[in-house]
């Protein structure tokens, strides 16, 4: 049985020591519109997670929840349930996402800590900002649910707020495709990928990286965003690595 404490061979010497990934909740299920937490695609995750920890790197992470249920699904068809009700209902989706991968690092051996910004203490701690730091300074991935805690805003904005708050070099958003392209790649095989972008380049070219709060607030801040796709072989310690990988969005 191989080591779970030794990195996977490949790249070693990480670029970052401090990062933020965004995880959707597509990444922890099943896809096709089927609804639930997959434990193996959660499993993969994890390992992937375990070799990055074990190259020292502070991870912290933002997780989605759209596996499990999205707020335009309960608005659609009216007002039974209200936008405000149907986005919290999707950030306690979040907290449910960030348990699984917990008790799956934990189970691997990595030291974590989920924190929530919507409080609820018997499963998680409060988001605080100090805190946190502490915990990435003590080598725990941090594990951050619950979004913003505030309605009509992303998971991206989430991503955008912490990895601001939590000083870290740059942003990981993994998604299912490998970089951002001037159209959509599932539906136009000739779409062109892009390596690298500046942040006016994505404005003037009108391109979808994150949403627009949230890419905004990076760039106000001059952090990074690295989009790429999480499913490739070794993708996140690649990506580490500062190895050429997905799309790159910088100043």
């Amino acid at each position: 049985m191989p080591d779970l404490n030794t990195p996977h061979p490949g790249p070693t010497t990480p670029k970052y020591t401090r990062v933020l990934l965004k995880l959707s909740g597509d990444a922890f299920g099943y896809g096709g519109g089927k609804l639930g937490i997959n434990l193996d695609e959660t499993r993969a995750i994890a390992d992937q997670l375990r070799r990055v920890v074990a190259r020292g790197v502070q991870l912290a992470i933002v997780v989605g929840g759209g596996n499990l249920l999205r707020g335009a699904q309960f608005t659609a068809g009216g007002e039974t349930i209200k936008p405000a009700t149907a986005d919290y209902m999707g950030m306690l989706g979040t907290v449910m996402n960030g348990l699984a991968l917990q008790d799956t690092l934990e189970s691997m051996g990595v030291e974590t800590r989920l924190q929530s910004a919507v409080r609820m203490e018997t499963v998680a701690e409060p988001y605080i900002r100090r805190r946190a730091i502490r915990h990435l300074e003590k080598g725990r991935v941090v594990i951050l649910a619950g979004g913003t805690g505030n309605p009509f805003v992303t998971t991206d904005t989430a991503a955008a707020l912490r990895g601001t708050e939590l000083e870290v070099q740059v942003v990981f958003k993994a998604t299912r495709v490998d970089g951002v392209y001037n159209a959509d790649p599932e539906k136009n095989a000739f779409a062109e990928k892009y390596d690298r972008l500046t942040y006016d380049q994505v404005i003037q070219r009108q391109l979808q990286v994150m949403d627009l709060g949230a890419f905004e607030m990076c760039r106000r801040a001059k952090l990074p965003i690295l989009v790429f796709n999480y499913k490739q072989e070794g993708a996140i310690e690649k990506a580490i690595a500062g190895q050429p990988i997905g799309t790159i969005v910088a100043g």
